[in-house]
């Protein structure tokens, strides 16, 4: 047994690999630099995972996602391999020791958010770790062609200059041919080798429906399939409306959102995982990172922003590798519609440029402040008191994000953050009257930098210990000097992350290129003309359309799509036709029949077998077949 299928069997309990895999460790063996092309639920974690745990050293691995990071190290915890995560919902202290482990330690993987990948803590001790693999997950994030384009990424270049001899590893599902060009350009390649996996999904019938009656046609495919399954719809509202339609129908749904509370999607997404809700309604916000093997279909009520996106989300459908269905419901005006929420949605640069300032002043961040800081952010609440439309901010965020500015992370697990919002001078002086909180704060001063201009992450229990007080005694204390309006406090909570990359500018300073937003939306536009192409194809396999798409060389149809099923039927009933007319000049043994006709001949056998069970045809007592007269 080789060292990788040792390995492969040991920690995941496999005999093989599937295609393409063992390809692609073996390429990362040979320290070459490779672009793997893996569809969604394509095991594209084992291709980095398994390399790195056959030899000495740790690898790197570069994610946006901090759930999904999060869930790899506890997985790889569980196997009994050291895993840590380095992401903005740690404060400074926790990312010294998770990155001294690194140095000193036998971590073997260190996931970190690409916005990390600059910070000095970082750069000074990446040099002193034994780094044997370098792996960028989601990377069409470094392209501009990609339909999630992020700034941070680009900082990978910097990074692979100080790892000269270490060869990276990019992966990702959905890369066109220009993305994947681009990708190995962003990432200083020494020489351009992709491996790519098929993106056909055999046991995953597409189909796309022509409908304005969307709930009645949604009905009859929940009914007809079974089991359980996701349906996307664009809005929030949306999600709630045919929750609702559903369970008036007898259906176990639930709906699902991101403007619901962390215990609210929590509880909503384990009961569909233990499959007590079969069918989650959901914005596209659900699904990521979930790991649910028998999903049976995933219905899309109206098309997606991208075929890359479509992709990804139909894609949680049949990972048991039985069959399921992707099914697309469109209507006649879905595509006008989308168009006019586009350009709600692209805002002008000058609502781009309100929307930073207003963001600075709902985090009550000076002018000239904020380089490099975390703070968390209510979305609705910003949306609320600012009286904004949220598909506006978001797409502000995205171009902001894209102009190099902030970036807003998923939701996670944040710790508490204070600052002072008084002098050091008057921070003395209040010390020596309040002589019971001295000590604590001499040693929260001790133990953190930066307390008088931005909010910094604390360790509660780190301060217990340190004081020698009791956490409960910690927590009376921060209350205490939030009341007295010392420090403003944020306790630990869970919600997105808003990092800023540079320091809060004033409007007339914040510079969005034109060029870049012009770009950035013709992108978008050729991105959705694109789905609207799929949405309307009738003339192929839609199978073949994706794989073109992504560059597939030679596909071949998949014959369970609803064009493939038509074309079939069609190709039967002209069969059936020629049979017919064939016999109508006389019987024939059904060695000459098939003879006489072009196709399959086992097909041809199993059409004369079921004309005959119709009573369509005869045979007679020389196994001749004939057409029975009218009287028979």
């Amino acid at each position: 047994m080789s060292a990788i299928h040792a390995i492969l069997k040991k920690y995941w309990g496999y005999d093989s690999f599937r295609p393409v895999q063992e390809q692609i460790i073996e390429s990362v063996l040979s320290g070459r630099d490779t672009l793997a092309l893996m569809p969604t639920g394509g095991g594209k974690s084992l291709t980095y995972q398994v390399p790195t745990l056959v030899r000495d050293g740790l690898c790197i691995v570069v994610t946006p996602l901090i759930a999904l990071m999060k869930d790899q190290v506890d997985r790889l915890r569980k196997l009994g391999v050291n895993a840590v995560a380095v992401h903005s919902g740690l404060n400074s202290n926790q990312i010294d020791i998770a990155l001294d482990n690194c140095v000193y330690g036998d971590v073997k993987f260190l996931y970190v958010a690409p916005e990390r990948l600059t910070s000095e803590a970082f750069r000074l001790r990446v040099q002193r770790m034994n780094v044997s693999l370098l792996a960028v997950d989601e990377a069409h994030c470094i392209c501009q062609w990609g339909y999630d384009f992020r700034p941070s990424y680009l900082r990978i270049a910097e990074l692979r200059r100080l790892l000269p001899k270490t060869p990276v590893l990019a992966l990702t599902a959905s890369a066109t041919p220009q993305v994947a060009e681009d990708i190995m350009e962003k990432l200083l390649f020494a020489s351009p080798h992709i491996l790519r996996s098929s993106f056909a999904r055999p046991n995953l019938s597409y189909i796309v429906r022509h409908t304005e009656e969307k709930n009645e046609q949604l009905l009859r495919v929940i009914r007809n399939v079974g089991g359980t399954g996701i349906v996307y719809v664009r809005t929030r509202e949306g999600t709630e409306k045919i929750a609702t339609f559903l369970r008036n129908n007898g259906i176990s749904a639930d709906f699902y959102h991101a403007g619901l509370s962390y215990p609210e999607r929590s509880v909503k997404q384990e009961s569909w995982i233990e499959g007590r809700t079969s069918v989650m309604v959901a914005t596209n916000a659900f699904g990521m990172g979930i790991d649910k093997a028998n999903v049976r279909f995933v219905v899309h009520c109206a098309p997606c922003d991208s075929i890359e996106a479509y992709y990804q989300e139909a894609g949680r459908a049949g990972r048991d590798g039985l069959r399921s269905y992707a099914v697309l419901l469109h209507a006649p005006d879905d595509a006008p519609r989308i168009r006019q929420r586009f350009e709600i949605e692209f805002p002008p640069i000058e609502t781009i440029k309100s929307i930073y300032d207003r963001v600075g002043s709902f985090l009550q961040m000076a002018i000239g402040d904020g380089h490099q800081t975390a703070h968390p952010f209510n979305l609705g609440e910003f949306c609320r008191r600012e009286k904004l439309y949220d598909g506006t901010v978001l797409k502000a965020f995205k171009l902001l994000q894209q102009n190099g500015y902030m970036t807003l992370t998923d939701a996670n697990e944040n710790p508490p953050r204070i600052m002072f919002c008084v002098s050091r001078d008057e921070l003395y002086k209040f010390r020596v009257i309040q002589g019971d909180l001295d000590q604590f704060l001499r040693v929260v001063l001790r133990l953190y930098e930066g307390l008088f201009t931005d909010f910094r992450p604390i360790d509660i229990k780190e301060i217990a210990t340190w004081s020698g007080y009791t956490v409960e005694r910690v927590h009376e204390f921060l209350q205490r000097l939030w009341k007295l309006r010392i420090i403003r406090y944020i306790p630990s909570n869970r919600s997105p992350i808003l990092y800023f990359e540079t320091e809060r500018l004033p409007i007339e300073s914040l510079y969005i290129s034109p060029e870049s937003y012009k770009q950035r939306k013709e992108i978008h536009q050729s991105q959705f003309d694109h789905m609207l192409s799929y949405t309307g194809n009738e003339t192929e396999c839609r199978s073949v359309f994706l794989e073109r798409y992504f560059g597939g060389n030679d596909p071949k149809p998949c014959g369970v799509c609803d064009f493939c099923i038509a074309q079939k039927k069609g190709s039967t009933q002209k069969t059936e036709h020629e049979v017919i007319d064939l016999l109508s000049r006389g019987p024939l043994s059904a060695k000459e029949v098939v003879s006489s006709l072009s196709g399959d001949s086992t097909k041809i056998e199993t059409l004369l077998v079921r004309l005959r069970d119709e009573g369509k045809i005869g045979m007679d007592k020389n196994g001749k077949i004939y057409l029975p007269s009218s009287s028979e």
